[in-house]
């Protein structure tokens, strides 16, 4: 299975007439964000304060990059459907690039900075696992999770996500034949598993970002377009609740596909479906949103994924822009 045959790539096709439509229903935000010199931002959206990017195969381009990862020093770390690793600074200036082993079958969809250990965790789709690399893309073979397609311990069906704990717990997500959450010790040894394809609470279909916070897991369950959180304080998770459903209006979801928490605790959701990132509560009530489909500054075109960097600015991977847009946080 590609990035290619997947019915979610070409799940919102862009429409000129449907683009209004969206931005008069409220699908664009009320954020104020700092001007981006020469460019006028979309109404009624928020204004980057900086974009970058542009489709191509040589390095500081992309062709739909799918996941993107922050370091302490707000390096950026981004994967798009060439199987390339390119890292940036926060201002978008390359630094180095490297490839994922293999490239065949699918690319990877999913990332995280360890900046306890200095690893690049990758979720490589298609090959059922987690790779480890060094910040320079030296990669960790000894690090590895996973590799063999199944639904028993340690096995993965579609590696989406990776996130881990202060102890250096793993969490892994997964879709396609088990849409479930596997927790790993800090030597890569199974601990336990939960989830399942579904509809009702505690299931998933396709959790394609996760997030820790503390002692709680985000999870953005993408196809069931609603957040879940988890306490993991204990090795065997307790459930504390899920707040969303599909929908254009504040507060609900359309395939949200990338999650991030910012210092103050308030949730960053961007919705591949909808177009544009929101603002919550932890309990899911709306604060604010900004985006709306198009390509001019302030627009997006199937986002895939967010990080917040050290000074609550917030990286957005405009995908199928090919670019990267960058916005400040009010308060």
């Amino acid at each position: 299975m590609d990035e290619t045959s997947d019915r979610r790539d070409t799940l919102m096709p862009l429409d000129r007439r449907n683009a209004i439509r969206r931005m008069l229903l409220g699908a664009s935000g009320t954020l104020a964000m700092s001007p981006l010199s020469g460019c006028v931002a979309s109404a009624m959206g928020g204004t980057p304060d900086l974009v970058w990017g542009r489709r191509g195969l040589s390095d500081g381009r992309f062709l739909k990059p799918r996941a993107m990862a922050i370091d302490p020093e707000d390096q950026l770390y981004i994967v798009d459907t060439t199987g390339r690793i390119q890292v940036f600074d926060a201002d978008g200036q390359h630094l180095r690039t490297w490839k994922t082993p293999e490239t065949a079958n699918g690319r990877p969809t999913g990332m995280i900075f360890d900046g306890q250990r200095k690893r690049l965790l990758v979720a490589d789709t298609h090959y059922y696992r987690m790779l480890a690399f060094t910040a320079e893309g030296e990669i960790v073979p000894e690090e590895q999770i996973g590799g063999t397609s199944g639904d028993g311990p340690g096995e993965f069906a579609f590696v989406t996500d990776i996130a881990f704990d202060a102890s250096g717990c793993r969490f892994i997500g997964e879709y396609g034949a088990s849409d479930r959450i596997q927790r790993f010790d800090p030597d890569g040894q199974f601990m336990t598993q939960w989830g399942g394809t579904g509809r009702e609470i505690q299931r998933f279909v396709r959790p394609q970002s996760l997030m820790v916070d503390g002692d709680t897991l985000w999870i953005a369950d993408a196809c069931n377009h609603r957040v879940q959180r988890y306490d993991i304080s204990q090795t065997e998770p307790k459930w504390i609740g899920s707040w969303g459903h599909e929908g254009k209006q504040l507060g609900e979801f359309y395939y949200p596909y990338g999650i991030d928490i910012d210092e103050d605790g308030t949730v960053l959701v961007c919705e591949y479906g909808n177009q544009r990132v929101q603002r919550l509560t932890p309990d899911g009530d709306p604060i604010a949103s900004w985006g709306a489909p198009g390509h001019g500054p302030g627009q997006l075109y199937q986002p895939w994924g967010l990080v917040i960097d050290s000074k609550r600015r917030v990286h957005v991977l405009d995908s199928n822009n090919h670019r990267v847009q960058r916005f400040y946080l009010p308060g």
